[in-house]
């Protein structure tokens, strides 16, 4: 049995990230893409006072992460992407 905190992450190769990615569905591969993006930019609004209009750009993409997981929910659960995870 091993301990998920001693695992050392491993790069996987492009041949076969490659060949992962051609057995997902395109609209899946999208949706974590945009998950991801969504995510990262979640992160730069950060602060207890941001004006108006920095509210309203992360509810924006609060909503698009939203839309994003929701594809990648439906497809497996734990495909979900948070905006304070690192994967």
């Amino acid at each position: 049995m091993t301990a998920s905190h001693l695992l050392v992450p491993v790069p996987i190769p492009d041949r076969v990230a490659a060949l992962i990615g051609s057995c997902i569905p395109q609209h899946i591969l999208q949706a974590e893409f945009d998950a991801e993006c969504a995510a990262r930019e979640v992160r730069s609004f950060r602060g207890p006072r941001l004006c108006d209009e920095d509210r309203a750009d992360r509810e924006q993409v609060l909503s698009e992460l939203a839309r994003a997981n929701k594809i990648l929910a439906a497809h497996h659960p734990r495909l979900a992407v948070r905006p304070g995870s690192s994967w």
